[in-house]
């Protein structure tokens, strides 16, 4: 029995607190299917039809996903290289027609995710099954998206994987970045699009990280009917509160813009001293260790608004200016650049985007080409007017048509990541619903969910990787450290040990310890599986028996290792590197074959 441990007080709500709050989240949360609810009782109550040929709507959304990759093709060499200031005119890449095909860049293929998510379930679809296919996914992400996934791995359905509770990236960029796909298959449905945000913007942001994307895909609903580049903008800041620090971003540009309408400098001068220099607007702020480092929603929109402003409807002067205005110089072009291309629709958009355009390579883990990615986008399109009480009618002319309603979008009461209410305890899915997470493959299969914890350990100085090779109390001496229950379940993830969400730490270099004892009935050979974001050391009965230094984003299971359990109690213990961003851990004893030994305990 480890006797030294010290089990933190945990702070019990009372129950008629605990139900107020359930009652908030639950009104909060009514909006998750906003679309159903208006696709099935405004047919009867609509008055007033916008009217665009199939035809028509094929060309703006086609242009849209060209402008989307010319724009990421061409900001990709820049991402992130300029913070905090601009990029100077003789540091822009020059265009090559190779850039235009980007099918393994994941800022264009991870909404094609939610996009075969809808091909599945239609617009009855449930957020929960939608992150469920995103937990599935296997591309590479990053923030938000990272966490959101990893959260849905854990257990933690949506809304709550995108809840600030839960994810420490909840106002960052990732779903503006993803939001496209929303627009480009509501042309003129605005409330439909802000639905779909409702559902999978919410498994991985909140506050102003939902309402980025909300308001991008707001943008290119109207693109489809609207070519001035302000009233597209105003469009989209419909569907956002007016009283979020977004909303006020994006009104401050249009102020600016007036102020300085040849003057793009000017406008990025006054948001860079607002919305990245001033506290105020960095509340939730993702800096992982860098104070210039800036990947906010709220900011890297100004840059796709002052791109479509000052760029005039000129592609090429879109992307130029929301790519040097620096930070995400690549994610900010591309949703400028494809609202703008929706805007003016194939046929008008420069060659130098076009004639190099590959149609049969496929986009990273996605079932579409180019092809079958504007098909699909077709099928879903038809879809999206039918269930908001629209029609498709073929004119005298032999065209079909669609006639959608006009409705205004509802964008809910305004709500910050900083300012967020409490989560209520149910945030799981239910075993039947993880079952359904096939991977990684042992997803929360008899992985390790009895840890204690000692740290976090800090050198000024030192770097994580440094501080490996640093013997602190827990290596020298079980008993002089302080231990605390790691928890599992009831509010944090029910399989993975997440480090950062415990010590609230993800920006310093440090180091914390995980320790458990392991039964077995027999001597036994057997493999250790383990997933760190960082580095590891880890320790059987005394012995190292792995290390890790590299980081490389967590992935349960991705290391292993072959050990021999004694007979009766095992120690093992983890020492885990923390630099910055995420800090998890996550491991399963199985036999030899992979398989999770399911005779074991723990204490």
């Amino acid at each position: 029995m480890l006797s030294f441990v010290k089990e933190k007080s945990r702070t019990i709500q009372k129950e008629s607190m605990r139900s107020l709050q359930l009652l908030k989240l639950l009104l909060f949360f009514n909006c998750i299917n906003v679309a159903a609810q208006l696709g099935t009782s405004v047919s009867d109550k609509v008055s007033e039809y916008r009217k665009i040929s199939i035809e028509e709507y094929i060309s703006k959304a086609k242009a849209g996903w060209i402008g989307q990759m010319a724009g990421v093709g061409w900001g990709a060499p820049t991402e992130f290289k300029w913070k905090g200031e601009i990029i100077p005119e003789d540091d822009m890449p020059e265009w090559t027609p190779g850039m235009i095909n980007q099918f393994n860049q994941d800022d264009i293929f991870v909404e094609m995710t939610f996009l075969r998510s809808l091909e599945k379930y239609g617009f009855d679809l449930d957020i929960r099954d939608a992150g469920i296919d995103f937990a599935n996914s296997r591309y590479w992400t990053a923030h938000a998206n990272y966490r959101g996934r990893d959260n849905l791995r854990g257990g933690i359905a949506p809304p709550w994987s995108g809840h600030p509770k839960y994810n420490e990236h909840a106002d960052d960029i990732d779903y503006q970045i993803e939001a496209d796909y929303a627009g480009l298959i509501s042309p003129g449905m605005p409330a439909m699009a802000v639905g779909l945000g409702n559902i999978f913007g919410r498994l991985m942001n909140y506050g102003d990280g939902l309402y980025g994307g909300n308001f991008v895909a707001g943008m290119y609903a109207e693109a489809f009917f609207e070519d001035d580049v302000e009233k597209i903008i105003l469009a989209g800041l419909k569907c956002i509160p007016e009283g979020s620090q977004y909303h006020q971003a994006i009104t401050d540009v249009i102020s600016q813009y007036h102020k300085h309408p040849g003057d793009w400098v000017k406008t990025w001068e006054f948001i860079n001293q607002k919305y990245h220099l001033n506290p105020e607007y960095r509340k939730f702020s993702c800096g992982s260790g860098q104070p210039e480092f800036n990947i906010d929603a709220k900011i890297n929109g100004t840059y796709i608004a002052m791109g479509m402003l000052y760029g005039k409807r000129d592609m090429d002067k879109t992307i130029i200016i929301s790519t040097r205005c620096g930070q995400d110089s690549d994610c900010n072009p591309s949703n400028a650049a494809g609202i703008i291309a929706t805007s003016m629709g194939y046929e008008n958009l420069p060659q130098k985007y076009t004639d190099s355009l590959k149609y049969d390579i496929k986009f990273l883990s996605t079932n579409y080409n180019f092809r079958e990615l504007i098909n699909v986008s077709e099928k879903l399109a038809r879809q999206a007017v039918k269930r908001m009480g629209g029609k498709i009618e073929q004119g005298s002319d032999g065209k079909e048509y669609f006639f959608i309603p006009v409705i205004e979008p509802d964008p809910g009461e305004p709500i910050q990541s900083w300012d967020s209410a409490s989560a209520i305890e149910d945030v799981y899915f239910t075993d039947k619903e993880v079952s359904r997470i096939s991977y990684p493959p042992n997803s929360g299969r008899n992985h390790i969910t009895v840890w204690k914890t000692a740290g976090p350990f800090l050198r000024t100085g030192l770097t994580s990787v440094q501080l490996l090779d640093i013997a602190f109390d827990p290596e020298k001496d079980l008993n002089a450290a302080t231990w605390e229950k790691m928890p599992f379940g009831n509010g944090s993830s029910i399989w993975i040990a997440d480090l950062g969400m415990f010590y609230r730490l993800w920006r310093d270099n440090a180091v914390a310890y995980l320790v458990t004892e392991v039964y077995s009935s027999k001597d036994m050979e057997a493999m250790l599986y383990f997933g760190a974001d960082e580095g590891v050391r880890i320790w059987l009965n005394g012995t190292v028996i792995a290390e890790k230094k590299e980081r490389d984003g967590f992935e349960p299971d991705e290391k292993q290792v072959n050990i021999n359990l004694s007979k009766g109690w095992n120690l093992l213990l983890v020492k885990s590197l923390q630099s910055s961003g995420s800090w998890q851990f996550a491991s399963v004893i199985c036999d030899p074959k992979g398989n999770p030994l399911d005779g074991l305990k723990y204490r």
